[in-house]
């Protein structure tokens, strides 16, 4: 009795055991193939459209995002090509021995505003790195997500119904 229930199917190579389909005595009737075809295509074409909005937003998102740490770089390189003539004039300045204390506080102020400047040119650049860094991981994700959310991670008796199912 248990064994009409049950029939063996070979799937090349991979053989398993199936619940025997029950053969109903009248077949459903055949779909109108033209509306059914044009819904299919409308269905498709809307899958398509969404699809394809969905990408543009990201990939406006990410020129929005790197355009914006083009601008920040580019800001950076303008402080610094500012910073420069003052370097260039305060390395040229001779280091004589001088007896005023003035002429050694304006070095001292110059060097501590270099030292300044090359200290937020350091945190910027940081910054810069933790939001491309960001930028990545992020990506990433989304490309392991698909993979992450693929039935096989589900609970085994849900793999087995759907690997089992005779509507496929």
């Amino acid at each position: 009795m248990e064994d009409d229930q049950w029939e063996l199917c070979n799937d090349d190579g991979f053989v398993y055991k199936r619940k025997r389909r029950r053969l109903d005595a009248l077949p459903p009737p055949p779909p109108e193939p033209e509306s059914d075809q044009d819904f299919a295509e409308k269905r498709r074409r809307e899958r398509k459209k969404h699809t394809l909005l969905k990408l543009k937003s990201q990939y406006e998102k990410e020129i929005l995002q790197w355009e914006s740490l083009s601008n920040t770089l580019r800001s950076m390189q303008e402080q610094q090509q500012q910073h420069t003539p003052l370097r260039s004039q305060s390395n040229q300045t001779p280091l004589l021995p001088s007896t005023s204390s003035s002429t050694g506080s304006s070095l001292l102020h110059d060097l501590l505003s270099q030292v300044e400047a090359q200290e937020a040119i350091i945190r910027d650049v940081s910054n810069l790195c933790d939001v491309s860094e960001a930028m990545c991981v992020k990506r990433e994700e989304q490309f392991k997500q698909p993979f992450f959310d693929l039935p096989i991670w589900a609970s085994p008796l849900e793999l087995m119904r759907g690997l089992c199912d005779d509507s496929i």
